[in-house]
């Protein structure tokens, strides 16, 4: 990945590229921007597809993903306002900003739901409420001007294109904080599985866990969709090929293979992002987005072919004696 682009650098020459640094153009190019661009891809990937597990084990359905829940088009929304109506933002502020535009889409749909007291109903307000924040950012795409334009359709559709190490350095702040909150989630998660009823005998707090479980998501999205831009479907995709790979395990065990797989997509998709159409670079989000959502849904299908996990087939009687009351 790093050899490939203009100019062209064999495998063998690398090293000394990425040993000469600034001496070179060669070093240039791969030091300034292939390798940030690289860390980026992957950092991005391992949060979005990490996030995607925590909402689908907290919702109880493989279908929850950010863009369904109005966390994405919130955060999208409040990195895209000030800019179209020409409020000047410091880049550091840029991921507050996410952070509050995917809050409050996260908050709308919990709200909306009733605090989360049913899964389904949370996933099916979240549709509504994503839509109504991306009729809010057509909106302001038609108030901005040609430039302005130009730069939210390509945030919009989440771009890796000139990135640089001041962008992977601004996201450790606040992955310092969602990593170890995620790794304290994640034994909860499991518990979710079995049912809200299972679960609250078991003494966990369903509503505020769901909660948590969302404020987590948040903390992992709304960052990377500020630098970004709302990369799709890592977040469905990446889960999928995690229980793939371990069909009988936990969330626990899961969460680290989402987030590797996560950060594959994002790494992989960026190459025909850059090249496909050279020298015109395309945004990464259009192929995850043309790739992610065939596979999953074959995953899917597939997925109901194999045989119940144990924990599965708990969820399933919870499921079905949450029906039957």
């Amino acid at each position: 990945m790093l050899s490939l682009g203009t100019p062209y650098v064999p495998l063998h020459l690398l090293p000394a590229a990425l040993l000469e640094g600034d001496s070179t153009l060669a070093g240039v190019v791969v030091t300034e921007l292939r390798v940030p661009r690289l860390v980026l891809a992957l950092v991005a990937g391992a949060c979005l597809g990490a996030a995607g597990l925590v909402l689908q084990e907290a919702l109880r359905n493989p279908l929850a993903v950010p863009e369904m829940l109005g966390i994405s088009s919130g955060a999208a929304l409040g990195v895209a306002a000030p800019l179209v109506l020409a409020v000047s933002i410091p880049a550091a502020a840029q991921p507050l900003l996410a952070i509050g535009g995917a809050a409050l889409g996260g908050a709308l749909t919990l709200f909306a739901a009733g605090l989360g007291r049913s899964p389904s109903a949370v996933l099916l307000t979240g549709a509504a409420v994503a839509a109504a924040l991306q009729a809010a950012l057509l909106v302001l795409m038609v108030m901005a001007d040609q430039l302005d334009l130009q730069l939210i359709y390509r945030y919009l559709l989440g771009s890796l294109s000139a990135r640089t190490w001041d962008d992977v350095t601004g996201l450790w702040p606040w992955l310092l904080v969602a990593v170890p909150a995620l790794v304290l989630c994640a034994p909860v998660l499991s518990v979710l599985r079995l049912g809200d009823e299972d679960a609250q005998a078991l003494g966990v707090r369903v509503q505020r866990a769901r909660f948590a479980a969302l404020a987590i998501a948040v903390l992992l999205i709304a960052p990377v969709t500020a630098v970004c831009g709302p990369v799709a479907w890592v977040g469905f995709l990446a889960p999928h090929l995690a229980r793939r790979l371990n069909p009988t395990a936990d969330a626990v065990r899961w969460l680290p293979w989402s987030a590797a797989w996560g950060a594959v997509v994002v790494a992989v998709a960026d190459v025909p992002a850059r090249l496909a159409l050279a020298p015109v670079e395309t945004p990464v989000g259009a192929w995850t987005s043309l790739f992610g959502v065939p596979v999953g849904v074959a995953l899917l299908r597939s997925g109901k072919r194999r045989p119940k996990s144990p924990t599965r087939l708990a969820s399933s009687g919870a499921t079905a004696s949450e029906e039957a009351r």
